[in-house]
Order: structure tokens, then C-alpha cells, then sequence
């Protein structure tokens, strides 16, 4: 490989990160600090030191880092002799790579070669199975918060004792938990949380797996470190420890920002950095300060914002770019104002900027306050995307094409059985799977099981089935599942895709479904014509070595929301400051700037004020609602804009209630704000310094 040229790319500390290869080693990254660009150099660099490509292991949390880091590692390393192939690099999120220990180690764990993943919506399929099986079908649970329940228990994130769900006490749905969990077991599935604990797991228990892992896996780094999470920071520690307490010579790398730790809800754990320390003495700390995306103005606002949390890694954030614009606020009377007010600035500012619609993002705290923003762009004609929009692997067309190959792949899966099994109508009603399912229950198996068992049986539970055009559909959907599993063995698979939606004619059935709406009924079959050229793409792709549909299907399961943003050119987004995490755009609005929304009232009444907490605990409620300003604040690269309304619509009865601006506001050095009036900027010192009196009067009201 050509010689790589640091000197030229890099900064000094850049340089420091990139080549500081041996020894554990803590990255400090701020915001827009080119953190990405120093992975992959520090990957490339080691390749070039002659480290193997089989013995690093690169985390990160999304599929779209994982694929960027490894799209940016293949244009440095092509530049060589040696090509552009890294087959034996392990670039990687969490979730991926503990899938692809637990498929090496599957029956070590008591699992068959092909399990299948559940997502989200068989996950929760599973848990309303598991209910019913408990005689509790009939209470009124939040399924989401019941799931949410299971993963914090499963992750250690919870205990039975603790705290509530849906009304009833943790404890009572102890029950249910273990069904839920034997029914994993039992159709041979696991869930999005079964891939990190299993793999911890299986690390634990057995010594012998955990050191061929480890004797392979000699250099690890570990993107976003401010995002993982306890149990995460346990694989990691084994994988780079083993069973010792500590090794000042071990080759780990963690990079990230404790400034930016916003995920405390779904288990990212703060204290991370103080156990990596402590795991790891005489660790190497650099840390980059230079910013590359904002102008100063921006900047300087972050620094005097952020620099009120405490327990905070000392840093300021500086950049080379120009002082830039100033930062606007603007109190709109109500959340109608505001969001007319940032249709318009997005309209005037696309005309006089000569700007695109990507340009811009708008954010804010929560999902409910899009609503208006939406309807806004759709009156003003202004083209846009919401971050987080159902999944196209969640539409139900899709859904049934994916459960039809997963049952090929994996029978035992009742989920997705029980989806298709009469999907498109073959006659096989309500009583007949409820046949199944009580055969199930009394022998203990799976559903596949009970159709082999029923059908094959010469008496016994054979009388229990009275209707024989049922019992000839039903013994014609098990020849066509084995069938099938014959022919999806080879390739191509995207072809056998085709055929076996040809096979179950499914256009046939969309016809049926949709009665004169065929123009419903097209779209739907042009989805799933998108869906199969998808497989095509990805088996053409030289990258893919394994072809065969239990790839396909890992591959699918491991999609996430995060990755949906391919298709956001030409349009504003939209969404959550959650969701931007990562994100930069030119212009930026922060929408809802008020008391109870940043900080958001009900993370604080959960978790008690800031000073509740002792001067030591950096990580509480309100610390975390800054810092989620703060990445607000630094998506921005030229010019941010922030409203507070001075009332807004809130509650199940929708009555207007008055607002203060966000405490957050005052802490945005004073000399760096416009405080501007709806439709003009405001130049006048007088003017701006009135508003900004006004602003602080909301604030001290009570």
C-alpha cells in the first residue's frame, strides 16, 4: 500500500490519535472534529504497519457508520499495490457482530444453525403470545412500554422490584418474561437485545471460545464510545482483558465525546469513561478540539452552553472558520406562528443564499412538535423528510415476502409461520391454527411440529381434525415449505424470490385485498419488485461473499431507523435532536426552545433536579437535557436560528397554555444572539437588547 501522507491530511493531534497504535488509548472527539476521518486513518495506518486485517475489530452503532468507515479504509487502502480488499476486516456495529459470534457458537448456546432475528414487530407478536399463554390477554398493557420493560430486565438495565409498567407492578409480568423468553427458545429465535447479552454470555461462561476470540482480535476500537452502554462496555473489557482486572498493554481504542452522551434512556452509560480509566492505567489521552464544521459564532455558543455541565472532560471546541453569522431568537406567539415562521425564513433564505432544500434542518425535542412544522411545508410547498417514518421493511407487503423466507430458512419460527400460513387464502381458517396451537402447547413444540404431527399421524390427534379440505391445504403448505427449502438453496436467490412470489401469486391476492383500487394494489406488488431487485443489487455486489438467504435475512434484521436517510437530498429534514445525532446541516432551526420542552419536563420529574445530585454525579437529568442542546447547537455550520413560542397547545383537552424560553437560552454568551422579530431581522442594538430584557422577564415568571 502507498505510503499513507498524514501530514498533509491531518493536524498535529489528528497525527497523535492516528499513530498511537500500541497501548490503550482514549479519544477525546468534539464535535465536527473530523472524528471518522481519524478511525479510518488510524485503520489504514495499521494496515500499513503490517497488522493484519483479521485482527481488528472496528464498533460502531449504526450500519451507516460501520459502511462509511469502511468506504472511506477502501479508498485509502486502494491506493496500493494490494487493492481495495478488506474481507478480512472487521468493520462493524454492536448488534452485527454479536450475530455473527452467536451464528459461529450457536449450539454452544443452545440455539440450531438457523435461528432467525426478531424485530421489533415479532418481538411484540411473541410478547402478546406470551400474555395470552399467562391468562393476562385481557389487561390493558402499553405493549411498547411492556417490551421496553423486558429489554431493561434482560440488559440489567431494570430489576423486578423496581418501578412500574402500564399501572401494574414489574413483578407481575415476571411471568410473562419467562414465557416470552422460552418462546424464543422454542421457535428457535432471538431478539435485537439476545445479540449483545448472549455474546457477553458466552464470554463469561466459557474461557476456551473467549480466548480464540481474543488471540484473534488483538487491536480494538470503539466508535461513539459515549453511547455504549454497561453491558456493551463488558464484552468490550472481556474481549480486550480477558478474565484480568487490568493491562496497561492492551490495544484498545475508544473515541467519542462525553459532551454528546444524550442516550441514557436506552442504556448509554456515562461512567463508561471513568471504568475504561480505571481498567486500563496509564492510558493515553488526546483529545481534538478543532472544529471543521462550524463557524466561531456557533462554536462560542456550544462553549458557553455546555461549560455549565460538571464532571466534564475539560475542552473547547475552536475552529478556523469565520466568525460567521449571529444566532437568532425569535418568541412567535404560538406553535402555528413558529412553524409559519420557519416555512418563510427556509423560502426567503433558498432565494437570497441561492441555497437547496437539504441545506436545512429543523429540529426538535419531541415528535409531537412536527405536527405543525409538517403542515406548514405542505401550505408553503416546501419539500421535506421526517426522520424515523415506518421502515420499508415494515410495510405489510414486504413483511409477508420476508416471512415466507424466513419459515424456508426457519420453520420453527411461529411468527412468521403463523403470518403466511394463510396468506395468500388457502383455506386454512382460525380453527385449524388453533388446533395447531393447543397440539403445540400439549406436546410442548412448535407450530411446524404440530403440521408434521397432525399430518402424519395415523390416529390419535388425527380424529381432531374434521375438515378435510383444511387438512389437504395443510399437508400442501408443508410440501410446498420443504419444497422450497430444497429450492432456495441455490442460487441465485433473488431469483427463486421471484418465482416463489410468482409460485404463491401474490399480485393475485393484493387484487383481492384492495377490490377497485388497483392502483393500491400496484404500488404495493412494485414495492415488492423493489424489495427483490434489492436482493439482486446485494448478490451482485462484490463484496458479498455469503449469498445464501440466512445472510440475506441477518442482513435485513440488523436494518435499522437510522439508516433510512439515503433519500433526503432535495429535501428539508426533519426531525428529533435525538435523530440528528451525527448530522450537520448549512442552516439550522431549533424549534420549541421552552421550559418543559428543552429541558423536557418529564425527564426531570423522573429523575429530580440537578442539584438533588451530589457534586460527583456528572450524569443526571438535566446535565444530559444540556447536552442534548448542545448537539442541537452544533449541527449547525453557518447560521442557527432558535424559537421559543410564547404559548403553545398542549395536553389531551388542547388548551393554550403560556411558555417560558428554555433556562438554555441565558447560558448562550449574550454578545453572539440577534433577538429578532417574526419577519425582519433585528439590527438595532435598543431593539435587541428590549427583546432580550423580555426574554429574561418570561424566564423569571413563575
Amino acid at each position: 500500500m502507498a505510503k499513507l501522507d498524514l501530514k498533509s491530511c491531518l493536524n498535529e493531534e489528528q497525527i497523535q490519535a492516528v499513530t498511537s497504535i500500541e497501548g490503550p488509548l482514549l479519544i477525546i472527539a468534539g464535535a465536527g472534529s473530523g472524528k471518522t476521518r481519524v478511525i479510518t486513518y488510524r485503520i489504514a495506518y495499521m494496515l500499513e504497519k503490517g497488522i493484519p486485517q483479521s485482527s481488528i475489530v472496528a464498533l460502531t452503532f449504526t450500519n451507516k457508520a460501520a459502511k462509511e468507515m469502511e468506504m472511506r479504509i477502501r479508498e485509502l487502502y486502494s491506493e496500493g499495490s494490494r487493492g481495495g480488499k478488506l474481507q478480512n476486516l472487521t468493520l462493524s456495529t454492536f448488534h452485527s457482530f454479536g450475530l455473527s459470534i452467536i451464528r459461529k457458537e450457536a449450539e454452544i448456546l443452545g440455539y440450531r444453525k438457523n435461528f432467525s432475528v426478531y424485530d421489533e414487530t415479532d418481538r411484540i407478536t411473541l410478547i402478546k403470545e406470551s400474555l395470552r399463554e399467562c391468562k393476562m390477554g385481557s389487561m390493558k398493557v402499553n405493549l411498547y412500554e411492556l417490551g421496553q420493560l423486558f429489554s431493561n430486565i434482560k440488559t440489567g438495565l431494570s430489576v423486578w422490584s423496581s418501578s412500574i409498567c402500564s399501572g401494574f407492578e414489574n413483578k407481575v409480568f415476571q411471568p410473562v418474561y419467562e414465557e416470552y423468553q422460552n418462546g424464543l427458545k422454542l421457535y428457535n429465535a432471538v431478539d435485537f437485545d439476545d445479540l449483545l447479552v448472549l455474546p457477553l454470555q458466552l464470554f463469561e461462561q466459557n474461557p476456551e471460545i473467549l480466548e480464540k476470540y481474543r488471540s484473534r482480535f488483538q487491536y480494538i476500537m470503539i466508535d461513539e464510545f459515549q453511547d455504549t452502554s454497561l453491558i456493551q462496555y463488558n464484552f468490550i473489557r472481556l474481549l480486550a482483558l480477558g478474565r484480568g482486572k487490568s493491562d496497561k498493554n492492551a490495544n484498545i481504542c475508544a473515541v467519542g465525546d462525553d459532551d454528546q452522551s444524550i442516550y441514557s434512556w436506552r442504556g448509554a452509560n456515562y461512567r463508561n469513561f471513568l471504568l475504561f480509566e480505571e481498567d486500563f492505567p496509564g492510558i493515553k489521552e488526546i483529545k481534538l478540539e478543532q472544529n471543521y464544521r462550524s463557524t466561531t459564532t456557533i462554536l462560542e455558543a456550544a462553549n458557553g452552553v455546555i461549560s455549565h455541565n460538571k464532571g466534564r472532560k475539560e475542552k473547547k471546541l475552536w475552529s478556523g472558520i469565520n466568525e460567521g453569522k449571529p444566532i437568532e431568537i425569535v418568541l412567535p406567539e404560538n406553535e402555528n406562528a413558529e412553524a409559519k415562521y420557519i416555512a418563510s425564513q427556509i423560502k426567503t433564505i433558498l432565494l437570497r443564499d441561492t441555497r437547496r432544500y437539504h441545506d436545512f434542518g429543523v429540529l426538535a425535542r419531541t415528535n409531537s412538535l412536527i405536527a405543525n412544522i409538517e403542515e406548514a411545508f405542505l401550505a408553503g410547498d416546501i419539500p421535506y423528510k421526517v426522520s424515523g417514518g415506518t421502515s420499508f421493511f415494515q410495510r405489510k407487503e414486504i413483511k409477508d415476502i420476508i416471512s415466507y423466507l424466513r419459515v424456508i430458512a426457519n420453520p420453527f419460527d411461529d411468527i412468521s409461520l403463523l403470518r403466511i400460513i394463510n396468506v395468500p387464502a388457502r383455506g386454512i381458517g382460525k380453527t385449524t391454527i388453533k388446533l395447531l396451537g393447543e397440539i403445540a402447547k400439549e406436546n410442548k413444540s412448535c407450530i411446524w411440529e404440530s403440521i408434521i404431527r397432525l399430518i402424519n399421524s395415523r390416529g390419535g390427534q388425527q380424529h381432531l381434525f374434521h375438515d378435510k379440505k383444511a387438512r389437504t391445504e395443510l399437508e400442501e403448505f408443508m410440501h410446498f415449505i420443504e419444497k422450497w427449502q430444497q429450492e432456495i438453496t441455490v442460487p441465485r436467490l433473488s431469483q427463486k424470490a421471484r418465482m416463489l412470489v410468482d409460485e404463491i401469486d401474490y399480485w393475485s391476492y393484493l387484487v383481492r385485498e384492495h377490490g377497485k383500487e388497483e392502483k393500491k394494489a400496484r404500488w404495493k406488488y412494485s414495492n415488492i419488485e423493489y424489495f427483490i431487485r434489492m436482493i439482486e443489487n446485494w448478490e451482485n455486489d462484490p463484496d458479498t461473499f455469503d449469498k445464501g438467504i440466512y445472510a440475506w435475512l441477518n442482513r435485513i434484521s440488523l436494518i435499522t431507523k437510522d439508516d433510512g436517510q439515503d433519500d433526503v437530498f432535495g429535501k428539508v429534514s426533519l426531525m428529533t435532536i435525538h435523530s440528528a445525532k451525527g448530522l450537520e446541516f448549512p442552516v439550522v432551526f431549533i424549534a420549541g426552545a421552552e421550559e418543559g420542552l428543552i429541558p423536557h419536563a418529564k425527564s426531570i420529574e423522573e429523575n429530580g433536579p440537578a442539584e438533588a445530585y451530589s457534586s460527583t454525579e456528572a450524569y443526571n437529568s438535566l446535565e444530559e437535557e444540556r447536552r442534548l442542546f448542545y448537539v442541537a447547537i452544533t449541527r449547525a455550520r453557518e447560521k442557527l436560528f432558535i424559537s421559543a413560542c410564547k404559548k403553545r397547545t398542549r395536553g389531551f383537552l388542547r388548551s393554550e397554555e403560556e411558555c417560558k424560553p428554555s433556562p438554555f437560552l441565558e447560558e448562550i454568551p449574550k454578545h453572539l444572539v440577534l433577538y429578532g422579530r417574526l419577519g425582519q431581522e433585528t439590527d438595532s442594538k435598543e431593539e435587541s437588547e428590549e427583546l432580550l430584557k423580555q426574554i429574561k422577564e418570561r424566564l423569571r415568571k413563575k
